[in-house]
């Protein structure tokens, strides 16, 4: 006597069966492997950083970019955090003078190097040229991206007093502005160097 089954009825209980299985196989090999290795937590370590010309030295977890750094402990929060992964430029800083975008870069590895953030350009309540130029050209609009955008363009006036628009387009390049702000920023930057020129 054959007893009558319907195809749908013997794959759902196959299923059943595989699934079964499987999950038991998964405990097996848990429980074969011992109990989970604890996790590790990073120990912090002194580390001295020369920012804005001030020395600091402070615990600092071995994993930490720059910019956490920065933005964490040392509370300067004009260096912006936008891709976390070197594409924008919004955390660029100058480091030892030359653009440097601070998500790159673990804060151990700075070593004795000068880091300038956006707070250290002005000379007390004087604003740097740059940072004037932007202001009066609205160079700035959300202002997420003008941090590094201004430390790239003083980098630049400091190193080529008179640079051409190719030369800001490309001392600029990678610097990604939400607003397109981009005309603005030229035009403050060509009128710094303007300035130096007849300066």
């Amino acid at each position: 006597m054959v007893i009558g089954i319907t195809r749908r009825a013997f794959l759902q209980s196959s299923g059943a069966a595989l699934t079964a299985s499987a999950a038991g196989a998964a405990k097996a090999a848990k429980a074969d492997s011992g109990p989970a290795a604890p996790s590790v937590p990073a120990l912090a370590a002194p580390l001295t950083l020369v920012v804005n010309g001030v020395r600091h030295t402070l615990d600092v977890e071995p994993q930490m970019t720059l910019v956490e750094v920065l933005r964490g402990p040392l509370n300067l929060m004009g260096t912006k955090i936008g891709c976390d992964r070197g594409s924008c430029s919004a955390c660029t800083v100058l480091i030892d003078g030359i653009p440097i975008v601070s998500c790159m870069l673990f804060a151990g590895d700075v070593g004795a190097r000068k880091v300038t953030t956006v707070e250290g350009l002005a000379n007390g309540d004087t604003l740097h040229p740059v940072q004037a130029a932007f202001i009066a050209h609205d160079a700035m609009q959300c202002g997420f991206c003008t941090p590094g955008m201004v430390l790239s363009s003083a980098a630049l006036l400091e190193r080529n007093r008179s640079p051409s628009l190719a030369e800001i387009k490309s001392a600029l390049t990678g610097h990604l502005c939400r607003c397109g702000t981009y005309p603005h920023v030229f035009a403050a930057i060509q009128e710094v160097a303007a300035q130096k020129r007849s300066g």
